[in-house]
């Protein structure tokens, strides 16, 4: 077992208080930084650093990132919830990092969709259908995992199914 223990602490981002979701850092009590390029070949990392290590993933629009000696998670909407993911993160580092012989190790991040892509896909009427202010807006979120094809419903069928297409090309879930 690489990661038997870590110590969580929960917090409400200081830049702005006034937001509902809690933030958390799990100080990690074993270092593995070992793992974090088995990680990301395992779970698709959305962005992977060489120095200082670290892999990001993206889960339904919430980032988690892996130190050597921490993991970070935004956007939570609990405790519960912040304890039932780092327990998930604990499991797949083990069992990673158990299976490593199996695993080709990945140090880059996945290619990302385009910008420019999804915009010409979309309408450019920036009608906030969607309830983004512009079509720009729509497209950057979307880039990020965000929104998907199904976010907006100006979207004609058959622009709708290609953004789908062109989407599930990258992997991140949304």
């Amino acid at each position: 077992m690489l990661l038997s223990s870590y110590r969580k602490k929960i917090f409400r981002a200081k830049c702005n208080p006034g937001f509902e979701s809690l933030h958390c850092i799990a100080h990690l009590d074993q270092n593995v930084g070992d793992c974090l390029p088995y990680l990301n070949a395992e779970l698709g990392g959305f962005e992977y650093i060489r120095e200082p290590p670290s892999v990001t993933f993206k889960v339904h629009g919430r980032l988690i990132t892996i130190h050597p000696d921490k993991i970070a998670v935004n956007a939570l909407e609990d405790e519960t919830q912040a304890d039932k993911i780092l327990e998930w993160l604990k499991n797949e580092i083990n069992e990673t990092w158990d299976r490593r012989a199996e695993i080709t190790p990945q140090y880059d991040g996945q290619s990302r969709p385009k910008v420019i892509e999804i915009l010409k896909l979309l309408l450019k009427t920036n009608c906030r259908k969607c309830g983004q202010a512009t079509c720009l807006v729509f497209a950057s979120l979307a880039v990020e995992g965000v929104v998907g094809a199904d976010d907006c419903p100006a979207l004609e069928e058959e622009n709708k199914k290609k953004l789908q297409d062109y989407l599930g090309e990258f992997n991140f879930d949304t």
